[in-house]
């Protein structure tokens, strides 16, 4: 087994952009779905919006996922009036159809911060520090922590 090196460089975000490569063809591709999900959405029903998602578009069909069959369902009996809404957007023109899809959908979720405190007593501590220090940058760190010391008691 041998290990091929690459001898190319990585490339500034802005040139591979600006290039009518891939890149840019993919960028294209995406805001035009985030287009059309956010056109869907607006005239789906309210209990519907947080659960149609659009996941591709590919031979003139536009892929619509949702993690209840359910909602599919209702989807398929409305298929024409989406139709007719989506070619209201320009690059929509050529949609012809719709592929569903049933995946279960896990909402991004935000990490829980880990948020710490700091008594009186440790910020008055590093105050203290930060006065009889002469280093103007570690003066301002612990001045800086000093400060999320919690003033009530």
């Amino acid at each position: 087994m041998s290990i091929k090196v690459k001898r190319s460089r990585a490339q500034p975000i802005a040139r591979l952009l600006s290039k009518s490569g891939d890149i840019n063809q993919l960028m294209r591709l995406s805001r035009l779905i985030d287009q059309a999900q956010r056109h869907l959405r607006a005239h789906l029903p309210e209990e519907m919006r947080e659960h149609i998602f659009v996941g591709g578009f590919r031979d003139g069909r536009l892929t619509l996922i949702s993690g209840q069959a359910s909602w599919l369902t209702w989807l398929r009996f409305e298929q024409r009036r989406l139709l007719e809404l989506l070619h209201q957007l320009p690059g929509f023109e050529g949609v012809n159809g719709f592929t569903f899809k049933v995946r279960p959908v896990h909402p991004i979720v935000a990490p829980k911060r880990n948020t710490r405190s700091l008594s009186a007593n440790a910020g008055k501590t590093l105050a203290e520090c930060a006065e009889d220090t002469t280093n103007p940058t570690l003066k301002r760190a612990l001045e800086r922590l000093a400060s999320h010391a919690s003033t009530s008691k």
